[in-house]
Order: C-alpha cells, then structure tokens, then sequence
C-alpha cells in the first residue's frame, strides 16, 4: 500500500484513485489489515481493463490476496469534493436506470470533531449492514480517525432510498453533520453497477440479483 502511489501515478488513463484501509469489524475505528480497497476513475473501459490485466502492481496483489472482489460503476449522481475535485463529475448514466445501484460517502472529519464524529457515526453506519436489500458495505479510510468513507452496496435504488430517509438513527446523524460542522471535506456519489466480479466474504454480493 505504502510504495504503490508512484506506479499509480503513472498508469495510463487513470485519472484519479485511493489506497483504502478498512475498518475492524467492517466500521470501526481501529484499522482491518487484512482487507483494503482500491478506488479508481478511469478515461476509458479499455484503459481499467489493461491495468488489470497486465500491470506488475495488479499482479503482485492477485498473489498476495485470497480474495479479491470488483465492482464496474458508471456514475448516476455525485456531489461534494475529495482532495479539491470531484472525480466523478463526467457524463452520467442515466439516473432512472433500473438494477443494483452503488453508493460511496467519504470525509475528512476535522481533528476537533472527531470523537463527536465517532461517538454517533460509527454505531450509526454499521447499521447498514443489516438493512433490507444491502449486499454488501464496508468502512474505508484514507488515514485512520480522520479521512473516512463507507462504501455499500444494494438491490435496488429504491432500498437504498428506504433506508437513507426512513432511518430515524440516519436522519440524525445527517442533522448532526449539518449542525456541527464535522466535516472539512465531503462527497457523496451514487453508481449503477454494471458488473461484480469475484467474491467478498466467500460469495459474489449480488448472486441473484
């Protein structure tokens, strides 16, 4: 992870990415270091699909890892800004497309909100995970404590929405965030998952769907 960020940078088509950590027991605090993501904004299909063919860094991650599941997005909406851009902001889909959608949140939380951020965010986020129509969601991170995302993963746009303003415990959490100004940095992105590939927690997370 650590020596990574200079073959990344010169890889051709990738326009933006980030290293992840994950979270112990998918959301917390304290660092998972046996399982990490990789996101990246691609110019072109055909670009992603050389890198992970044929690049080194690619495969030495195929031989390091027991595991390895991929998500193929196409922007629906986004909004906010990480590191001062917003990499999703290109031609979208079609925003009324049908079909599992995916959603990542991502902030950097100010030092001095921190332990506010993590007394109602973290029990708060987990709940995601046991949602009607979720198929999958993890905590990510940048740095720990500071620089933190949740990626998840659902049936439909229609289960996501149920849960994002039917959940009294999500509802104040988003109060919250507004009130207290926790936030230096925010973005929100919604995607259409056109294809899963691969297996997390030993099944591909949307087997039937």
């Amino acid at each position: 992870m650590g020596t990574a960020q200079q073959p990344l940078r010169r890889v051709p088509g990738l326009r933006f990415q980030k290293l992840l950590g994950s979270g112990a027991g998918g959301f917390g605090a304290l660092p998972n270091l046996r399982r990490y993501g990789f996101m990246a904004v691609w110019d072109s299909a055909e670009a992603a699909a050389q890198f992970f063919a044929t690049h080194p860094l690619w495969q030495q991650y195929q031989q390091r890892t027991q595991e390895i599941w991929t998500a193929e997005l196409a922007p629906l909406k986004s909004h906010g800004l990480w590191d001062g851009v917003n990499p999703f902001d290109y031609q979208a889909e079609d925003a009324g497309a049908e079909g599992p959608v995916a959603v990542l949140t991502r902030a950097s939380i100010r030092w001095t909100k921190a332990l506010r951020f993590w007394r109602y965010v973290a029990p708060t986020s987990a709940t995601v995970a046991q949602a009607p129509g979720v198929r999958a969601a993890i905590g990510l991170g940048e740095l720990p404590v500071v620089r933190q995302a949740t990626f998840s993963l659902w049936e439909s746009a229609q289960a996501m929405q149920h849960y994002a303003y039917r959940s009294d415990k999500h509802k104040e959490v988003i109060r919250l965030t507004r009130q207290e100004n926790w936030y230096g940095e925010e973005l929100f992105a919604r995607f259409r998952v056109l294809a899963s590939v691969g297996t997390l927690d030993g099944k591909n997370p949307l087997t039937g769907v």
